[in-house]
């Protein structure tokens, strides 16, 4: 059973695991401990099987905004309702703290990526040329906004 806790110290190992295997410039170990450790801005969730770690998922909350900064899951977990999840927790988390909307990058090709963040209702509103250093790939710029988070009970839950 896959569970959803928030990011520790104790889980960079796993993370990096799953940041190599998703990414082809993954982060650093000193850049998540950073993220644990230091950056108030940071939320970060991580999927447990049991103890291992099976996918991660973050954002910055700058000043009103959520910037998601990765989502991952490792592919023999994928298709599993994860990525869902992380969406779940993430807009949870966007609401509690009064967040007007959530953004991301993702590349232009990634299109399972796009449907799942379609499918929460971001919608795409520009583009990034040559945003990614390894292929010099476009990203598309997506974002959701919370006209609902003064009353996120009533309009949020769809209550």
């Amino acid at each position: 059973m896959i569970k959803i806790v928030p990011m520790k110290e104790e889980h960079i190992d796993g993370v990096l695991a799953v940041e190599e295997a998703a990414f082809s410039i993954p982060w650093t170990r000193q850049d998540f401990e950073r993220e644990v450790k230091e950056n108030a801005m940071a939320i970060y969730f991580v999927a447990l099987d049991g103890e291992k770690v099976v996918g991660y998922a973050g954002m910055w909350h700058v000043i009103t905004e959520g910037h998601i900064t990765n989502v991952a899951v490792l592919y023999e977990y994928r298709r599993q309702g994860i990525g869902k999840l992380f969406m779940e927790n993430l807009e949870k988390a966007a609401l509690e703290k009064e967040m007007i909307g959530i953004t991301l990058e993702v590349r232009i090709n990634n299109e399972p990526a796009q449907r799942l963040y379609h499918k929460y209702g971001f919608r795409a509103e520009g583009i990034r040329k040559n945003y990614y250093s390894d292929t010099h790939e476009d990203a598309v710029i997506m974002w959701k906004y919370y006209p609902c988070y003064e009353d996120y009970e009533k309009h949020c839950n769809n209550e």
